[in-house]
């Protein structure tokens, strides 16, 4: 998928620190408008401990998503948190993510989605995430948006959930 870029990896990276802990509690989530089928492509970025802990928390159920013989029990459990932890509005209007898939990579799961915006207009996207809100209150949210080649990021400190992005004279 067109969304993974190398910032991810490098961002998180530098929070990573020895076996399995890290000392900031960080996410990242990355949109890109794609055109040409009239959709947003997204990726999330998310410490798989700190992700099944929510996970377990949240749906009160052992959680391990290295387990292929889990994934499918683990995919709807990802699925439900993120769509009801992620939402993007534009022209006033809420789009419907839709999970395209979800991996671990090393310390942490991309989860991938995507959203059909026919009528997309870059003046103001409404963006609301609480990622791992409901487990630490030092939480930071990352955002990266690419509309048409150019980007604009932002940051949400828990317990900050909204961040209203604008292309028009950028």
């Amino acid at each position: 998928m067109s969304v993974v870029f190398f910032v991810h990896k490098l961002l998180l990276s530098l929070y990573f620190w020895g076996n399995s802990m890290h000392p900031y509690h960080v996410s990242a989530t990355e949109l890109e408008y794609e055109p040409q089928h009239k959709r947003l492509e997204i990726s999330t970025k998310i410490f798989t401990d700190d992700f099944e802990h929510i996970l377990s928390k949240t749906y009160k159920q052992k959680v391990d998503l290295t387990r292929e013989d889990w994934k499918p029990q683990m995919t709807k459990l990802i699925t439900h948190y993120i769509v009801t932890h992620l939402s993007i509005k534009n022209n006033n209007r809420q789009l419907s993510l839709k999970l395209f898939g979800w991996e671990i990579d090393h310390e942490a799961v991309y989860v991938y989605l995507t959203a059909d915006a026919p009528s997309f207009d870059p003046a103001q996207i409404i963006v609301e995430k609480s990622v791992l809100y409901d487990l630490f209150d030092d939480q930071v949210n990352i955002i990266h948006f690419i509309y048409n080649k150019k980007r604009i990021s932002t940051k949400l400190a828990y317990p900050e959930k909204k961040a209203i992005i604008s292309f028009t004279g950028n």
